[in-house]
């Protein structure tokens, strides 16, 4: 009979938990009749793990490469079973719960995640630090950023099937790689849920392998770095339209906000602001694309019509229009000055505006440029 069930744990250094979680999971897997295997993705181990392991029925993939994504990609690329369960070997969780994972994904439901806060965390069993500020703060921030709707997104206990781990083409290789996984069903579409689970103290004798700044850090640097929306456009919108406003509004002289002149000194500022502003946005539609172009995330259609209507002259044609009002305004202001003799010159305010609309410009020509090369037409993966 083919093999139903892949359950999957990463391991190193774990022969004090590791034969208590492969027992539970024998007999789950058994009590419900099916097909299984239990795969160890060893990540060096040096205490017996290994040997513990294939003397409880298991089968030991080893993985060289130190992390525990790379640990999973190891595991999970050996597995055979329809159905993966994945879960830490240190016996926090319980793996003779595993069937009600399996239940939600005969329900049909293709990612089903752990929710230790609804299911319940045990005494000494999560820090302080992580319980109430490093977990709710970064699956709050992922659900903001990509809407995935999973409140716990940082639960090593999870199911899915063998289809949707490699429509989700992972490729992270540390603790990022949970966040990974959410992050790209949720953009996938794929069907998931949440079930309340109960978070037990680990049984180790020597501190943990989590890292809580060094991988905190590491999810919401991968949380950014994969959404160029949140950590360049609507940063460089924000700074583009105070700087354009602040231009715009100072350019026929001097007024007053909350009973403060404001001058020239702050359409200074407002020009840096908007040339800043205009790049940040310009790295952020060269991230985009690069993303899309190269699988990371799936086109949109949106995005499919913003490159139909985007072409490399639409973008020179633009950028030389807003170049030139520049020149204009600056040829003007020198015109000016050279017939009054080279006399006093009082254009500072247009002379900021006009130099800021070329530098603009400029930035859109060879941002259309670097564009094309970049190749706009968005081809789906081959698979």
């Amino acid at each position: 009979m083919s093999i139903r069930v892949s359950v999957v744990m990463p391991c190193l250094n774990e022969a004090r938990t590791l034969a208590v979680c492969i027992q539970k999971a024998h007999t789950a897997l058994q009590a419900r009749g099916l097909e299984y295997e239990i795969i160890i993705a060893d990540n060096g181990s040096t205490d017996g793990s290994v040997a513990l392991a294939e003397s409880l029925g298991a089968r030991v993939v080893h993985e060289p490469r130190k992390g525990y994504g790379y640990a999973y990609h190891a595991g999970i690329g050996a597995a055979q079973g329809e159905w993966i369960v994945i879960g830490d070997s240190d016996d926090s969780y319980d793996f003779s719960d595993l069937g009600r994972f399996l239940d939600q994904l005969e329900a049909g439901y293709e990612v089903v995640v752990g929710n230790r806060f609804k299911g319940g965390i045990e005494k000494g069993a999560m820090p302080w630090l992580h319980r109430y500020i490093g977990n709710p703060l970064l699956s709050s921030l992922l659900n903001l950023m990509y809407h995935t709707g999973v409140s716990d997104a940082h639960c090593g206990m999870r199911a899915f099937t063998k289809t949707a781990y490699e429509k989700m083409d992972l490729r992270t290789g540390g603790m990022e790689f949970a966040s990974e996984m959410i992050i790209r069903a949720g953009l996938l579409k794929l069907k998931m849920c949440e079930i309340p689970i109960v978070l037990y103290k680990d049984g180790r004798n020597r501190p943990p392998h989590l890292r809580s700044f060094r991988d905190g850090w590491r999810h919401l640097r991968f949380m950014l770095i994969y959404s160029p929306t949140h950590l360049y456009f609507w940063p460089g919108v924000l700074l583009f339209i105070l700087g354009m406003t602040s231009l715009i509004a100072l350019l026929p002289g001097p007024i007053r906000i909350f009973n403060r002149l404001v001058d020239v000194h702050v359409m200074v500022l407002g020009s840096l602001f908007a040339i800043l502003g205009f790049q940040i946005i310009s790295l952020g539609v060269y991230a985009k694309i690069f993303s899309v172009t190269h699988h990371f995330v799936p086109q949109t259609p949106a995005l499919t019509r913003a490159f139909h209507l985007f072409n490399l002259e639409r973008g020179l044609i633009l950028g030389f229009v807003i170049f030139l009002l520049g020149f204009l305004t600056d040829a003007y202001i020198l015109v000016t000055w050279i017939a009054n003799g080279f006399g006093t010159l009082d254009q500072v305010r247009p002379a900021i505006l006009g130099s800021t609309l070329m530098i603009i410009g400029a930035q859109i020509i060879f941002s259309s440029f670097f564009l094309s090369m970049l190749g706009i037409e968005v081809r789906p993966p081959s698979r």
